[in-house]
């Protein structure tokens, strides 16, 4: 599955969900080592929208055909008072100009996103890439 878009800014938020001790250890099972503390995320259309909507179904989060690439379960947990949620990731490889990366593609539990896709990594892509706003792209699953 082959997912294409254009990097766009978030709220700036995934920082603080993504430095949590809890999910780390789990992200090194996954991807093999610990994740940048934060998100790329890449606003997607057309047939990328539709395979991140796939995503969306195996990640439990809507009806309809569910993706046939494997999910990765991150349980959530709670921490002093606070619920943080659990999320479904999907292995791949990003692809920019400058290369390619190993990646996940990261479904959180509760999330407003619905054509944004979040990618998590062990490098901070968009340094590494040399990314801004409206780059294009390639998320490759398999």
């Amino acid at each position: 599955m082959r997912i294409d878009g254009l990097v766009c800014s978030g709220l700036g938020r995934a920082h603080i969900f993504m430095s949590q001790h809890h999910y780390q250890e789990q992200f090194k099972t996954i991807i093999g080592r610990s994740a940048w503390p934060g998100t790329l995320n890449v606003s997607v259309r057309d047939d990328s929208l539709i395979n991140y909507r796939k995503l969306r179904v195996s990640a439990g989060l809507d009806d309809g055909e569910a993706s046939s690439i494997t999910a990765h379960r991150i349980k959530g947990f709670d921490r002093d008072g606070v619920s943080f949620g659990g999320a479904t990731a999907f292995l791949g490889k990003l692809r920019c100009h400058e290369g390619e990366h190993d990646c996940a593609i990261l479904i959180p539990d509760l999330t407003r996103h619905e054509d944004v896709v979040e990618v998590i990594a062990g490098i901070f892509l968009r340094e590494t890439c040399s990314m801004v706003d409206g780059d294009k792209v390639s998320i490759h699953l398999a």
